[in-house]
Formats: structure tokens, C-alpha cells, sequence
């Protein structure tokens, strides 16, 4: 594993199992046997194999690009990976047409490699990886807490403190298989850094938000367990709540969670360099804090 860091155990599995690797010119696949001084394997990486997801030419607002990685800023309604449901109109399908022939075999598998997700209906910046190398990297990465992810929301309230963290844990909700829930002991870690950046009449707040773990919708769980859900959050939202006409016609109309990925920064994974990319607020987010003020 130390001789090929770009590769995870299982990948590694895999290439022994599908006889991948030889000893002494033989085919060796004891995955249980213990090596001994002097022994010399050759592990034969073969050719990634075609992604059996089709490529679809869906436009993308491309930050940065080089030959290692993406940055994009994602439009909201843009589901990321194929799912149940959808298997043509994601990310992925619009990755696979925009770098056709540029993606290394992610898994054995020609494929954009997809580091960190973002929910349907959240906009902004996501990193996405084009070789194992560059996956690899930014995981780790993200896993030692280097890779910094800020976020802006519009929640319901005023939050209490206006600045502080949301240190809770989260796992699949026992009640609804597709939704989050905070647990005491048992779900995983989740640390959000919050900072209330301005409150509008008392009824709403503009929120940045850091994310030291990267849990399943972590900041939309993490604000609903505070009691300042995010406007618009038909999973998570209390959207019952009595506020005047008007504005209560404006929340009622508004799409989806108000949630963007504002910044993002990360070290190159091949030049070392200190990556940093921000994007402004987009068009809907705008016009509800408008309205609000």
C-alpha cells in the first residue's frame, strides 16, 4: 500500500483477484499470504474500462480547469452522481462528455472522480478529480480536515449565539431512510462553524457556515436541530411557521433550500500550490435577501 498510495485496499483487492498479479512469473491471488524478505510481485494495472454511464453535454459553469482537476460551480437542480430515478441528467453525464478521453480509471472504471457531493438543490463550488492520484489526494485531504469548505444559508430566525459551532452527531434517520437525524452516541462526528453575517427584522439571518466534517446534508440537519432550518428546506424545514403575508407568500414560493457553496480551498495535489476559489451568491439567493431586507 506504501509503493501505491493512489490506490485504496480495495482497489488493490480487486486487481489481485482479477489476476492482476504475478510472483516468480506466475499469477498470484493469496491476498492472505504474508510477504517475506526477497519476494518481487508485479502488479499490471490494466486499461480502465468504459463507464457504462452515458455522457450527456449538459453545460457547466467551469471555474478552473487543468489536466489533474475541475473546480465548478454547480446551478442548483443539477443532481451530482446517477441515481435511482435519474441516470442521464447529473454531473457525472455532463463530466464524462466535457473530459471525454482526458479521466483516468477512478476504480477501474473511466469516470470524473466525485470527492465531495453537493444536494440537488444546493448551488456552488465543488473540486472534481480527473486521475486516482488527484481523487486520492483531496480525500485525504478532506479527511485531515485541509480541504476548506464555506458556505453561505438563509435560515429561518436568529441564531443563539450569532456566532459559534454545532458540534452533534449525524446518522440515517430511523424513521425516514432518506432523510439525516442528530443522534447522542451513536451516527458519526459533525462539526459546523457558524457565523451570522446579518438578520433580517428579526424573522431571518444570512449564515456563513465552515464545515470541519462533511456529513450527509450536515448544515441543513445541524441548523434544523438548532431551530434555524434553512429557508426553502422541504426535508429539514419548518415552513409552518406565522410570519406576515407577504413574506410568507415569498418563503412559501422559493424553490429550494437556500444553500451555496460559496469558497473553497484545497493544496494542488501534483504542484503543491494553495488553491482558493470563491462564487458570489447566484440570482434566487439574491433576490430572497432582497426581498427580506
Amino acid at each position: 500500500m506504501e509503493k501505491l498510495p493512489e490506490f485504496s485496499r480495495t482497489r488493490i483487492k480487486a486487481l489481485v483477484e482479477g489476476n492482476n498479479l504475478s510472483k516468480a512469473g506466475k499469477i498470484f491471488t493469496d491476498i492472505s499470504y504474508k510477504v517475506k524478505p526477497g519476494d518481487e510481485f508485479t502488479l499490471t494495472i490494466p486499461a480502465a474500462k468504459p463507464s457504462e454511464i452515458l455522457a450527456n453535454p449538459i453545460p457547466l459553469n467551469i471555474v478552473y480547469e487543468d489536466k489533474y482537476l475541475l473546480v465548478i460551480n454547480k446551478q442548483a437542480g443539477l443532481t451530482v452522481h446517477p441515481g435511482a430515478g435519474n441516470h442521464g441528467d447529473t454531473m457525472v453525464n455532463a463530466l464524462l462528455s466535457h473530459c471525454a478521453g482526458k479521466l483516468s480509471g477512478i476504480g477501474g472504471v473511466e469516470r470524473p472522480g466525485i470527492v465531495h457531493r453537493l444536494d440537488k438543490d444546493t448551488s456552488g463550488l465543488m473540486v472534481v478529480a480527473k486521475d486516482d492520484n488527484t481523487h486520492h489526494s483531496l480525500a485525504k485531504q478532506i479527511e485531515l480536515r485541509e480541504l476548506k469548505r464555506v458556505y453561505l444559508a438563509v435560515v429561518w430566525g436568529v441564531l443563539s449565539p450569532p456566532n459559534g459551532k454545532i458540534e452533534a452527531n449525524i446518522g440515517r434517520s430511523k424513521t425516514n431512510r432518506k432523510k439525516m437525524a442528530v443522534f447522542r452516541t451513536s451516527g458519526k462526528k459533525a462539526l459546523t462553524h457558524y457565523k451570522t453575517l446579518e438578520n433580517f427584522g428579526g424573522l431571518f439571518s444570512l449564515v456563513e457556515c465552515r464545515l470541519e466534517t462533511g456529513r450527509t446534508h450536515q448544515i441543513r440537519v445541524h441548523m434544523a436541530h438548532k431551530g434555524n432550518s434553512l429557508v426553502g428546506d422541504q426535508s429539514y424545514g419548518n415552513n409552518k411557521r406565522k410570519i406576515p403575508g407577504q413574506i410568507a407568500d415569498l418563503i412559501r414560493e422559493f424553490p429550494r433550500q437556500a444553500l451555496h457553496s460559496a469558497k473553497i480551498a484545497f493544496t494542488h495535489p501534483k504542484t503543491g500550490k494553495s488553491m482558493e476559489f470563491t462564487a458570489e451568491l447566484p440570482a434566487d439567493i439574491k433576490e430572497l435577501i432582497r426581498n427580506l431586507k
